[in-house]
């Protein structure tokens, strides 16, 4: 009886050992919020009006993930990482483009090893655009502001499908960081690849980031920018023979914050260029004045956060984009300025308001939320949400 007893305590013992050196995480993020929009287009017997909506995934999309972590011995891990989106306010999943009709883990899918050496991960991930937009506005109104430019200089997080990145430890404030995208094309290894090249530096209050970012055209396109949503017609750009292997965007961003006391200020500037994107004057139109279809952009940025207590902060925001459209001839502009106040009730709960204003001039004003002015008239938008983290 007493060797059973024994046998069991070791047996305890190991199982406890084996439990501590693995282990998996679930989290999640349920953001949605309240919408009022002027000047949406879409109104009954045309034209534009006012919409109310409520929207899923004002600040951060709502998602679901799993995480976890491997102890090899001598330093070294293996380590995961599957993370889903949906639109909690009609229940649905996102994902599905005309290369992968249902993206469960369309937000993040990889495995890979950490040690000393850093991190090396393959499968779907963000380039580092997505690690240094949290010294810029994108931490603090989300997905507000992604149509007045950081969803085009990637800041708002774009994804490469087949990629691998590899990330430096933490070297005296600096970490550096490098991806590369497989087109998986027989016969051309460039055609639709991707890599980019990033780095941050951190030192006490002072935050910098560098990242620079290129893809290329093909059939199956690492960058997931240049893959149509599903239902929709392959876009010519990606497909055409004559553009595969041709570099179809090139995206530069600089980005820097410091904190003064409680407040942050920031300020960014990206360079976006999209050679591909060139109609001429003959295949010009007004409806193709569009900041996303530019052949190249430049898209400015300045910010600040208050901390009036710990649990309140005030917020606002300048973004201003620049657009030179093939043969339109002028150089189209977007500005938005955005104000808003976010409460945290506790470490994971906050409720947040924001106002902002969108203003296009020579080009289609892509509206805050809830859809275009389809002019270059100003719309402005008023949200009030609720944020859970777990």
């Amino acid at each position: 009886m007493k060797k059973s007893l024994l046998a069991l305590a070791v047996l305890g013992a190991f199982a406890g050992a084996a439990q501590a050196q693995s282990s998996v995480t679930i989290y999640g993020i349920v953001d949605t919020g309240i919408a009022y929009s002027s000047k949406v287009t879409g109104a009954p017997g045309g034209g534009t009006g006012s919409k109310f909506g409520l929207n899923s995934g004002v600040i951060q999309g709502s998602r679901i993930g799993f995480k976890g972590v491997e102890d090899l011995g001598g330093g070294l891990s293996a380590v995961f990482n599957l993370e889903t989106g949906f639109t909690n306010d009609d229940g649905g999943l996102q994902g599905g483009d005309n290369v992968t009709s249902s993206n469960l883990f369309r937000r993040k899918s990889v495995v890979g090893l950490a040690g000393g050496f850093g991190t090396v991960l393959v499968g779907r991930q963000t380039d580092y655009a997505d690690t240094i937009s949290a010294y810029t506005a994108v931490a603090d109104f989300g997905g507000v502001i992604q149509n007045s430019g950081s969803n085009l200089n990637r800041l708002q997080g774009v994804r490469s499908n087949n990629s691998i990145s590899y990330t430096t430890t933490n070297l005296g404030g600096f970490t550096g960081n490098l991806i590369y995208g497989f087109g998986e094309t027989a016969g051309k290894t460039s055609a639709g690849q991707a890599f980019g090249i990033g780095g941050k530096y951190e030192n006490g209050p002072l935050g910098l980031g560098l990242n620079y970012y290129q893809s290329k055209a093909g059939a199956t396109p690492s960058d997931v920018s240049l893959i149509p949503a599903a239902g929709t017609t392959t876009a010519t750009v990606i497909t055409n023979t004559a553009n595969v292997g041709s570099s179809a965007q090139k995206v530069l961003n600089v980005v820097a914050s410091y904190q003064f006391g409680p407040a942050r200020v920031y300020a960014n500037y990206s360079r976006v260029k999209q050679d591909l994107n060139t109609v001429g004057t003959a295949g010009f139109t007004a409806g193709t004045r569009t900041l996303a279809a530019s052949k190249k952009a430049d898209i400015y940025e300045i910010g600040t956060a208050y901390a009036l207590s710990p649990s309140l902060k005030l917020l606002a925001a300048v973004d201003h984009a620049r657009a030179d459209i093939d043969g339109s001839g002028t150089k189209g502009k977007l500005t938005q300025i955005s104000l808003g106040a976010d409460y945290w009730l506790s470490k994971r709960t906050d409720m947040y308001a924001f106002l902002s204003n969108m203003r296009a001039t020579d080009l289609v004003n892509p509206g805050v939320t809830g859809g275009s002015t389809g002019s270059d008239a100003s719309q402005t938008a008023v949200i009030v949400g609720v944020r859970h983290k777990f």
